[in-house]
Parts: structure tokens; sequence; C-alpha cells
């Protein structure tokens, strides 16, 4: 596997099945599923620029997480969301860190143990359940992730039974609408789709705020179904 750097260096991973990947969409939207970022792609999560080109403490701001609360990063990559959310839930709260790719959550853990954070749960999710307790979630935050998922249906239910019934599903996906944010188009998502694909699962979409440089913010919650 190789990295390859497009658009502002955002990482492209190919493998032999890529020509199996390309054909992959979404069965609702017919969005076309993006493939996962391995871990060799882990810099760029930690890219200096990224404070600039996505503004993640507006993002923190904005899903106003309090102490006490327990609350998930899905596709926790580094941890770059994650040491952000646990030094807000506070020591009486709780993170859960989950990453399908092992060496992700290595990298995570290595970095919890030399920043001392001690209130973070690391999880080995597969590509249909992301290994939650049930209603356990105040908050299930997916930063850039959710376009690819393998098998966002089965995934958006599993999380849908680990939320409490007033939590809050937030996504952060880069504006498909607009041209000018320099990301490849698979990985990114539109505010149709995102609609397209959550209202079926028993999700509606409370709130869009566009206050980021390059990302919506979808925060959801759960629908009667």
């Amino acid at each position: 596997m190789r990295v390859i750097r497009t658009g502002l260096q955002f990482p492209l991973l190919l493998s032999g099945v890529l020509g199996l990947w390309a054909q992959a969409k979404h069965p609702v939207s017919g969005r076309v599923i993006a493939p996962v970022m391995s871990a060799a792609g882990a810099d760029w999560l930690e890219r200096g620029e990224r404070e600039r080109e996505e503004n993640p403490a507006k993002a923190i701001r904005a899903l106003d997480i309090q102490p006490g609360m327990t609350v998930c990063d899905l596709g926790a990559g580094s941890g770059y969301y994650t040491v952000r959310m646990s030094r807000l839930v506070g020591p009486a709260g709780k993170v859960y860190a989950v990453d399908i790719q092992p060496r992700m959550l290595e990298l995570l853990t290595r970095r919890l143990r030399l920043e001392g954070i001690e209130n973070v749960v690391p999880v080995l999710s597969t590509e249909d359940d992301p290994k939650l307790p049930p209603q356990s979630q105040d908050l299930i935050l997916l930063v850039d992730v959710y376009h690819e998922f393998a098998r966002p249906q089965l995934m958006l239910r599993r999380m849908r039974e680990a939320l409490k019934d007033d939590g809050r599903l937030v996504l952060l996906e880069f504006r498909k609408e607009d041209q000018s944010v320099p990301i490849r188009l698979e990985h990114k998502m539109s505010v149709a789709e995102v609609k397209a694909e959550l209202e079926p699962e028993g999700f509606r979409i409370d709130k869009v705020l566009d206050v980021l440089p390059w990302q919506h913010i979808f925060i959801c919650k759960k629908s009667r179904k």
C-alpha cells in the first residue's frame, strides 16, 4: 500500500482492490464510498495547517461538550479530536476512541500514555459495528469519517442503539457543494446526501452549521421510526 498526495496533501490510499472500491456506492444516494485512510497517512491528521484549514477549535466549541458526559470519537485515528474531547468531559466523563485499524489505536494509546490521559477507552471496531455499549453515548462524533464507511447503513443502526435517547450524532464532512474546497470529490458530502442516507436509519438533521472553512457540521438526533 502506498500514499499518493493529492489536493493539499490529502492522502488517497491505493491497494490491489482499488477497482472493487471504485464500484462501491451507497444503495440509497448512489454516493461513491471512499477508501479508508490507513495509518500510513496519520501524519496528515496532525499537520500544522489543520487549525487554519479546518478550525477544529471552533468545531469543538460548537459541540457543547460538558463535564461528565460520555462521548465517542468514532474513527479516532491518532487521537487529534479524542484528546480535546477528553479535556472537556473531565475526570468524571469518558471518551470512547473507536477505530477500525489496530495501528491507529496503537498510535492513539501511545499518545494517551505520553499525555497522562486516563478517561479514554480505545475500542477496535468492525466495518459494521462500532462496539459501543447500548444507550451509553451523549455524543458520537465522526470527523471526515462517515464517507469512508463500507457498510454505512449497519453502522448507523448500531450508532443509533449506542446513543442515549437525547444523544447527538455529529458528522463533520467536507462540503461537496463548494468546488473551492481542495479535497477529492469522494471525500466530500452534500447536505442532500447526508439527509438521504441518515433519515431512513432513524436520524433527523437538527442543524447544519457552516461556520468552518471547509466543512459542514451536521448535528443529528434520533427520529421516531
